[in-house]
């Protein structure tokens, strides 16, 4: 029976949340709205369909959903070449492939994005899906759905750094691993269903092949 590792991306191997985060605040300051950032980084995660109700309200998403998601990809295409894989990126999808588990990236995360994060990692020949490819983002469970397609996956964790990406695993009944290096909490992983907490993804490499599988659920089982 195959293991599949479903690793997101933003913040779990492409150290992008806080460029996220300022790329949102000067997208609200465009339209004269000031919102927290800590606001904002508690959002990232889930997709930006629905981030700008999540962060300023519903209100604000009628009036200015989506000329405030186009000012965010305008402000983060400016800051992309500054973007950095998290240290080990590399290193862990090479060993999750060596040890024989399928690995597919399920990214929140526009098309072009992803390809531009790809050359960043060198991961190999991996599937990976982006919120091009669904309805519903991140905390839906949609995301998770049609990468475990891509790979036929039988068994499967999930991997990421913020709570989103613990509830969409929870949705679809499968276990998922926290990591630190988005910015989220060790306990908010953990409220949110986190099997464990990682500090880096070196260490997380170290136990692959201890990681909870659990059997994958028909969508409609």
């Amino acid at each position: 029976m195959s293991n599949t590792l479903v690793l997101d991306v933003d913040g779990t191997l492409v150290d992008t949340n806080y460029h996220h985060t300022v790329a949102w605040l000067r997208a609200f300051r465009g339209v004269d709205i000031t919102v927290p950032a800590w606001r904002v980084h508690r959002a990232i995660g889930m997709g930006g369909d629905k981030l700008v109700a999540a962060v300023a309200g519903d209100n604000v998403e009628r009036d200015h959903g989506d000329t405030l998601r186009e000012a965010w990809e305008r402000h983060f295409d400016e800051m992309i070449d500054e973007i950095q894989p998290v240290e080990g990126a590399h290193r862990l999808v090479r060993a999750a492939a060596d040890l024989g588990l399928s690995v597919v990236l399920a990214s929140s995360g526009k098309r072009k994005h992803v390809e531009h994060y790809l050359k960043l990692i060198d991961p190999g020949d991996v599937a990976w899906t982006t919120s091009d490819d669904v309805e519903d983002s991140k905390p839906a469970p949609d995301l998770i759905q049609v990468a475990l397609r891509e790979v036929k996956g039988e068994r499967a964790v999930v991997v990421g750094d913020s709570v989103w990406d613990c509830e969409a695993a929870a949705r679809v009944g499968l276990p998922s691993i926290g990591l630190l290096t988005g910015g989220f909490g060790e306990s908010e992983l953990v409220g949110r269903g986190a099997s464990a907490v990682y500090a880096d993804l070196d260490t997380l490499r170290a136990e692959l092949s201890d990681l909870p599988f659990a059997a994958v659920e028909e969508p409609n089982a």
